[in-house]
């Protein structure tokens, strides 16, 4: 009886192991093949698959050579930024794959099929690959269907014009803050000072969105944002170097590190939640005018039908941090450092600021007059889009075109090879032009979709009035304190950790007007 059920346990371990071994097989080399030979069927072009890690080490590989050298300030960014796709897009054309792992990655780069994949966001949804972002971006962002729809219905309200033109006292408070140290750095050094403004810009646009989140609660705000940078850091670097399913789950120092970050990001945030909450049983006016408590104000309002949980509303305020400081940041530091390249758009701005604003306080009505200043924001999200491509995934079959998309790949949808591309833009698509936007986006591009640094359709991103609102008042306070050139000792060197990066800061030589 012993030797029989020996046998049973050994007929069934081997049993279980075979499973697992077809699994694994099936889904390292029989799915990626099967879904290679069908995109190549239908003509379109793509690198070969490599078994389990696709192009990652490739594109690890071209990315570290890329960013171990700087390069000129008139240089096309997108071969250091996106190497790969920019080398299959000189030599395949506006539609290829490449391979994220096994799973076939199907880059675009042409108007009207990018058009159609925002328009279908039934059909292309976000993509779960890297289970580490969700400690990063979960919320409205990473969700599908008819949950990223209510969430969408929620959070609308905090993002509508008129609450996002309270939050401009808290834009000018930030701003002030920073313009006035650079002003007593200038003074110990005499009439000029060299300044690395990049991380004063971050650290600006992070107490912004702190202040304009949590409002009372800003300083807890900032904790969070600093944890969360660290976060993002930590992520990219394991982005970059090791891509394979579980390993998030692996006891790394890194991996240990960034749960650990979570867990104290969700103590500080379910703090903050809570106090409002307590404020609002005990009948306590608890701040309204914020991003928090319009968020949970309107969530209120939805929770006697179906409302977000504490943690949804947890996941969308962690996602308030990263997009909404991230994307504003990056806009300000290439902003700068293209004016310093080019005085003579400086000078305009300026002449502009000082003409609209003169010495007065901005608001957002006078600052939303401040037409070269936009056209010079706009040139700069199309020459430096904060994320360079988007990622879509397509879990079932789908028509596409001429085409018909197998469930089990996902579509990147590039920004940065679009907004710079000289057959689209014309022959000038790499200079820094601003007066193409005099008239308007609409003006500028003979097709909509030529230009969308922040996304399209109905998930355009939410946050953009508020990070173009904040952004203008940055410029205008500091265009007029300042006048500011690139350093010698400036290195250019863009490079991509989720968004585009100065890989050395930003050295300039600021002046006291």
């Amino acid at each position: 009886m012993e030797i029989s059920f020996s046998s049973m346990a050994a007929l069934a371990a081997s049993a279980v192991a075979l499973l697992w071994l077809w699994r694994f097989v099936k889904w390292v080399w029989l799915k990626p093949k099967i879904l290679e030979s069908y995109l190549r069927r239908q003509g379109l072009v793509g690198t070969h698959y490599t078994p389990l890690v696709g192009d990652v080490i490739r594109n690890y590989s071209m990315l570290s050579e890329t960013i171990s050298k700087p390069m000129n300030l008139t240089d096309d960014i997108s071969p250091r930024v996106l190497p790969l796709a920019k080398n299959m897009l000189r030599t395949h054309g506006r539609i290829f794959f490449t391979w994220l792992g096994p799973v076939p990655v199907i880059t675009l780069a042409n108007p009207e099929q990018i058009k159609e994949v925002f328009d279908k966001v039934y059909d292309y949804e976000k993509p779960h690959a890297f289970p580490l972002l969700k400690l990063l971006t979960n919320g409205l962002v990473y969700y599908d269907g008819d949950k990223w729809a209510k969430h969408r219905r929620i959070i609308n309200p905090a993002f509508r014009l008129e609450k996002i033109k309270n939050m401009v006292p808290a834009f000018y408070h930030c701003c002030s803050e920073v313009v006035q140290e650079w002003e007593r750095l200038v003074a110990d050094k005499g009439s000029s000072c060299e300044v690395d403004v990049w991380p004063w810009l971050v650290n600006m646009t992070a107490d912004a969105i702190s202040r304009t989140a949590f409002g009372s609660s800003y300083r807890e705000g900032q904790m969070i944002f600093k944890l969360q940078a660290e976060l993002a850091q930590l992520i990219a670097q394991t982005f970059q170097k090791a891509y394979f399913p579980g390993y998030s789950y692996f006891p790394t120092k890194s991996n240990r590190r960034m749960k650990e970050i979570d867990r104290e990001v969700r103590v500080l945030l379910g703090g903050i939640i809570d106090k409002r909450g307590k404020a609002r049983e005990e009948g306590v006016e608890a701040p309204s005018d914020d991003l928090l408590g319009v968020l949970l104000e309107s969530n209120y309002e939805q929770s006697k039908g179906n409302g977000m949980s504490i943690e949804e509303v947890m996941r969308e305020c962690k996602l308030f941090y990263f997009a909404g400081q991230e994307t504003t940041a990056v806009l300000l530091v290439w902003t700068m450092i293209l004016l310093s390249q080019h005085q003579d758009w400086q000078a305009r701005a300026r002449e502009e600021v000082m003409r609209v604003l003169g010495d007065r306080k901005p608001d957002a009505d006078s600052l939303n007059q401040l037409k070269v200043v936009t056209m010079i924001l706009y040139e700069v999200l199309r020459l430096y889009p904060p994320v360079p491509e988007l990622s879509r995934a397509v879990n079932k079959e789908t028509k596409f075109g001429d085409l018909t998309l197998p469930g089990g790949v996902h579509v990147a949808l590039s920004i940065l090879l679009v907004q710079r591309d000289a057959e689209l833009w014309g022959r000038d698509a790499g200079e820094f032009k601003p007066e193409r936007f005099k008239d308007g986006i609409s003006k500028a591009t003979k097709n909509r979709l030529l230009f969308f640094p922040f996304g399209w359709g109905p998930r355009i991103c939410i946050g953009q009035n508020f990070s173009m609102l904040e952004a203008k008042m940055a410029m205008a306070m500091i265009l007029r304190r300042f006048s500011f050139e690139l350093s010698p000792s400036y290195v250019h060197a863009p490079y991509n950790v989720f968004s585009i990066h100065p890989q050395f800061g930003a050295n300039l030589v600021l002046r006291k007007l």
